[in-house]
């Protein structure tokens, strides 16, 4: 096991920074190839020093899941931000946008006509511009992208300026769905496109993308893409074949209380890793220094992992890495992660934006 700083208590989020930093520039190098513009999501992993990381690989600006998350960035000095998401503005959430857009450039996404009206009567006309989200297979927001055109034409009236159109393809986050999906996102986004010009704009944004389906994403139709996941990736990716084992830039540091035959539990549950399990995953997340073991069972503080038999496990109090399922949920329990350079712990970062929530 890596040489970490021996007093720290488990359980703990680290993360390798040579993997981190790789996984980074790969993605720039991927959209740059494709002609994308880059606009990672930060919801991942809601870290200053990571987003700078990913500016400076080239990434245009940053994606937010809330205003909240907006707020933290803007603070930090970033300038250009989009809010993926249909957020419903009253009063007090449009004073917070006004103030925001006096710092930077805000995109934010709409899906209603309603929607697009609240956000002009409390945000303001020239506070933010908007992109139209539109369902491309993943069926949870979004309109329908032949309605694309009525809905900016709703949010134009309505005194707002519509930069162009947005998807988020999840559905590929299914077993050999990440080609498909991106195929739907390019369809979709290539149909709302053309109803948004069939009113007399052109989307100068068509955005997508999501960290399975990058590598598929069409250059053709996409001007920008928004993964999110890639710069740590998870158990997950690897079942999906997003990612390999030694990809995986965040884990967490566990220590082995119980041991018995070809069982051990760790002290890290779900208070740490998060309980994500879609039904087609293996379990609630592996072991990348024992691919051959599985989270079987998830508690509050206790991870149960089972090994083949005659498979020697690990001894009590023992440390040991584990891949979530989810690092996202993980990310937005824990405080601060642990950096590690080669094997040794060199800083901290705080998840700065823990808990944004609103």
């Amino acid at each position: 096991m890596p040489d970490l700083w021996s007093a720290r208590p488990t359980p703990y989020a680290a993360v390798d920074l040579d993997v981190l930093e790789t996984n980074i520039a790969r993605m720039a190098a991927s959209a740059t190839t494709r002609g994308l513009s880059l606009r990672p999501h930060v919801k991942t992993h809601k870290c200053l020093e990571i987003a700078r990381r990913q500016v400076a690989a080239g990434a245009t600006g940053i994606t937010v899941a809330t205003v909240a998350e907006a707020e933290v960035f803007v603070e930090a000095g970033f300038p250009d931000l989009f809010i993926a998401y249909p957020v419903w503005v009253d009063a007090a959430r449009g004073a917070r946008l006004r103030a925001l857009a006096g710092r930077a450039a805000l995109l934010i996404g709409v899906d209603s006509v309603e929607g697009a009206r609240m956000l002009a009567r409390h945000a303001g006309h020239d506070t933010v511009d908007v992109l139209v989200e539109v369902d491309s297979g993943h069926h949870r927001t979004g309109v329908a992208p032949a309605r694309a055109g009525q809905l900016a034409a709703a949010a134009t009236d309505a005194g707002l300026h519509v930069r162009g159109v947005f998807t988020f393809p999840g559905h590929s986050y299914s077993p050999g769905q990440a080609e498909v999906a991106a195929g739907d996102e390019a369809a979709a986004l290539r149909t709302a496109a053309d109803a948004v010009r069939a009113i007399g704009l052109e989307p100068d944004v068509v955005s997508g993308g999501s960290t399975p389906s990058a590598s598929s994403t069409d250059g053709d139709v996409l001007t920008e893409m928004r993964p999110g996941v890639y710069v740590f990736n998870d158990a997950q990716q690897v079942e999906l074949g997003s990612c390999s084992p030694a990809q995986v830039a965040l884990t967490a540091y566990a220590t082995v209380v119980s041991r018995r035959a070809n069982r051990i539990v760790l002290d890290a549950g779900s208070k740490v890793l998060g309980a994500d399990r879609p039904t087609w995953t293996t379990g609630f997340g592996r072991l990348p220094d024992h691919l051959d073991a599985v989270v079987v069972a998830m508690s509050e503080h206790h991870a149960t992992v089972t090994f083949p038999a005659g498979v020697l496990t690990p001894e009590l109090g023992e440390l040991v890495r584990i891949m979530p399922n989810h690092v996202c949920t993980l990310v937005n329990l824990a405080d601060e992660l642990v950096v590690v350079r080669q094997g040794r712990a060199v800083e901290r970062w705080a998840v700065a934006a823990r808990g944004a929530n609103t």
